[in-house]
């Protein structure tokens, strides 16, 4: 009897603290989920992501050859773009990836050189932690990366949305953004179909830029939902 007695109470609070957490996550499905647009024109497309690189100085970006940022307080970066090298830094890891040969990266734990497992482990985190970090930086500047794909779609108000699909590279091919642009050509959000995300079609801000000291315009911060990403302690040199 008294097992029973538990096992009811147990199930009780399993269905208490699950059940509104069900509803929740089922509001915001059903809230927010698009269904991936199909994009046209891709020659009109590519016209409208060459105005929103003209917008955002597309050129001091490119002739900016170093970078460091903080991604949400918790993972600090050095990257030398000419160089094709990435300095990551969380807790007490430390990873000198090699982006043009994984396997010349290096991987280090209070200053220590770690090979074998640990070794790899930690380099092929890095690598994801680069990724994620690095677009959250600089996607604006990647919509015309190898294995991309751009279509122009039409926006609830009329205007032109720009779709970007990555069909190849970075962690997670296949995923796609639709930036919704200003009348400039300028970001001011984008709307994220990708593999991470339990629901399609969520929007995040691209509105709090920065020029740096190269001249490349920067985000420091973006919203998406109930949550904010912070970059902070952004440099860049040529």
């Amino acid at each position: 009897m008294k097992f029973k007695k538990t096992l009811k109470i147990v199930a009780g609070v399993v269905v208490f603290l699950t059940l509104p957490t069900l509803l929740f996550c089922g509001f915001l499905y059903f809230r927010y989920h698009e269904a991936l647009p199909i994009g046209s024109n891709p020659e009109q497309a590519d016209i409208l992501a060459n105005k929103m690189l003209e917008a955002l100085d597309h050129e001091a970006y490119q002739n900016t050859n170093y970078i460091e940022w903080m991604f949400k307080n918790r993972r600090f970066y050095k990257w030398k773009k000419s160089k094709q090298t990435c300095m990551v830094y969380w807790k007490d890891y430390k990873v000198d990836i090699n982006l043009k040969d994984y396997a010349l990266s290096k991987a280090y734990v209070h200053n220590f050189n770690v090979e074998g497992d640990m070794g790899r482990d930690l380099i092929s985190k890095a690598v994801n932690y680069f990724n994620n970090d690095s677009f959250w930086l600089v996607a604006p500047y990647k919509i015309f990366d190898k294995g991309t794909k751009r279509g122009i779609v039409t926006l609830e108000d009329g205007a032109q949305g720009l779709l970007v699909t990555y069909t190849s590279g970075g962690t997670t091919p296949g995923d796609s953004y639709l930036w919704h642009l200003d009348d400039n050509g300028k970001p001011s959000s984008f709307q994220i179909w990708a593999s991470s995300l339990p629901i399609d079609g969520l929007e995040a801000s691209w509105t709090d830029w920065v020029t740096t000291e190269s001249g490349a315009q920067l985000p420091t911060y973006h919203n998406i939902l109930f949550f904010g990403i912070t970059l902070s302690d952004i440099k860049t040199s040529f």
